[in-house]
């Protein structure tokens, strides 16, 4: 185009449009009109604009208001301008490459009951006195409270859990060997480090096991050595025959399986660290939610110097709260402080509402009204599953959040559970908690994030489900 010239057709090819609510400048206006046409494809690369003055007189503005809008466009690389020559678009729609239009997948189904294990009565959450707790704390913490978390947790926190395990799950646990962490994988990853650094390569897992346990173990660079659960719990004399010199063990209320560790077998398990000069690591599993008695002790009472003790909140208040402890022997504290350096402790606000919540007696009282309520879930569970799926056998009843539901023998259970999946219900196979293949043919069914009212429509969505995979 003659560029010592510009006419009426500019005006109509810039839509500057109205300043909006007077806040939008006129060069800015300017300069978003040409933007626009330039990635239309109406100013093609190569072709010049009119020179600063003609365009300002054809629309009627400063000279000053077109300079500034043509210099925002050179600075995004829409324009270029050389002395001497005419300022032209230097930028085309062509010049990058069109994206494919992504493919919607499908969307799925909306999960109206939730079988799957390992969440607690989200529901219940205590948030009144939750809340009353942040704000006890943030009205009272003194301002060096406020700084950087230490590596191993407020004194504070540490004090009360450590009292906490010793009133109610018989640890032999003080201040100075509890850790706060951010939950028990947090405090798992730690050890295993801390069992690397002192020369320990080989780490022993029950097997059906929580397979985030046995990724924590891998990440921090150890070998990892399944070992089969039974009735009695851990089977010790097939852990006698692996190189491992530690071993992830949930003794009160092993996961998946519900099984507790025999009382012959604790015992033996802490010979067995002794013998082998290694360490038991106890991940302290939902045990707070016992129905037939008290809560059984946790092993570390039994020898503190060998068996380092994991704990957390995420099943008894809420896993959004990332807060654990790690309690271990005297002996491994240096090597857990040297191997993780940069260990970072949860919020400090957020450990001290936890010792409040502790101190207040809330936190016991929470969990009585929890049993009650997973104890009558449970029962409700248990008698419709023997009503609709009578063929089923189940088991793990004594505690927790889940029981497990055993099938017979041939039931194809991953159709089962993706059609109870596209009919709003979500399954676990209790083979998705195997290192070691297939086994006995069972589902594995919380009954924590559920309402009474879901479990009978709930069941009987899992009825229909196994329906073409089992033989009634």
């Amino acid at each position: 185009m003659d560029v010592s010239q510009t006419n009426h057709a500019w005006a109509t090819l810039l839509d500057i449009g109205l300043p909006e609510r007077g806040r939008r400048r006129l060069h800015d206006r300017l300069a978003h009109a040409l933007r626009t046409a330039i990635r239309d494809g109406r100013l093609t690369e190569g072709a010049a604009v009119p020179p600063s003055r003609a365009l300002a007189e054809e629309l009627g503005c400063s000279r000053w208001v077109v300079t500034e809008a043509y210099g925002q466009l050179v600075a995004e690389g829409y324009l270029s301008a050389r002395v001497g020559s005419a300022t032209r678009v230097s930028w085309s729609p062509e010049t990058t490459q069109p994206q494919p239009r992504a493919r919607r997948a499908p969307e799925r189904p909306p999960i109206r009951y939730d079988l799957a294990p390992g969440l607690p009565d989200l529901r219940a959450f205590p948030r009144r006195r939750w809340a009353d707790a942040v704000r006890t704390v943030t009205g009272s913490a003194v301002h060096y409270d406020l700084g950087r978390p230490g590596p191993t947790g407020h004194l504070v926190l540490r004090t009360t859990v450590a009292e906490y395990l010793r009133r109610s799950r018989g640890a032999d646990a003080h201040a100075e060997s509890v850790s706060v962490c951010a939950g028990v994988t947090d405090g798992l990853v730690r050890t295993c480090r801390a069992l690397r650094a002192e020369g320990i390569a080989d780490l022993a897992v029950e097997d059906p096991g929580w397979g985030r346990l046995r990724d924590a173990a891998t990440s921090a660079g150890l070998r990892v050595h399944p070992v089969p659960v039974d009735h009695d719990g851990l089977r010790v004399e097939d852990l006698a025959r692996t190189p491992a010199r530690a071993v992830v063990v949930g003794a009160a209320h092993q996961f998946p399986t519900g099984t507790v560790l025999s009382p012959e077998r604790r015992a033996r398990l802490v010979r067995w660290a002794r013998e082998v000069g290694g360490f038991v690591i106890e991940d302290d599993y939902d045990s707070e939610f016992r129905y037939d008695h008290h809560p059984v002790a946790v092993m570390q009472g039994m020898d503190p110097s060998r068996v380092v003790l994991l704990g957390s909140v995420s099943k008894t208040l809420s896993p959004a709260l990332g807060l654990g402890w790690l309690v271990a022997p005297a002996g491994m504290a240096p090597a857990l402080r040297a191997a993780n350096p940069v260990a970072a402790a949860p919020p400090v606000l957020d450990q001290l509402a936890l010792a409040t919540f502790l101190e207040r007696g809330w936190y016991d009282a929470h969990l009585r009204a929890s049993r009650r309520r997973f104890r009558s879930r449970r029962d409700l569970l248990v008698r419709t599953l023997g009503a609709q799926v009578p063929e089923g056998r189940v088991s793990g009843t004594a505690a927790g959040l889940h029981i497990v539901l055993h099938l017979p023998d041939g039931a194809g259970l991953q159709g089962a559970v993706r059609a109870a999946a596209a009919a709003g219900l979500r399954l676990t196979d209790l083979d998705d908690y195997r290192a070691e293949g297939p086994g006995q043919r069972a589902l594995v069914l919380g009954y924590g994030n559920i309402s009474e009212t879901e479990i009978p429509p709930a069941v009987a969505l899992l009825r229909e489900a196994l329906g073409p995979a089992v033989q009634w």
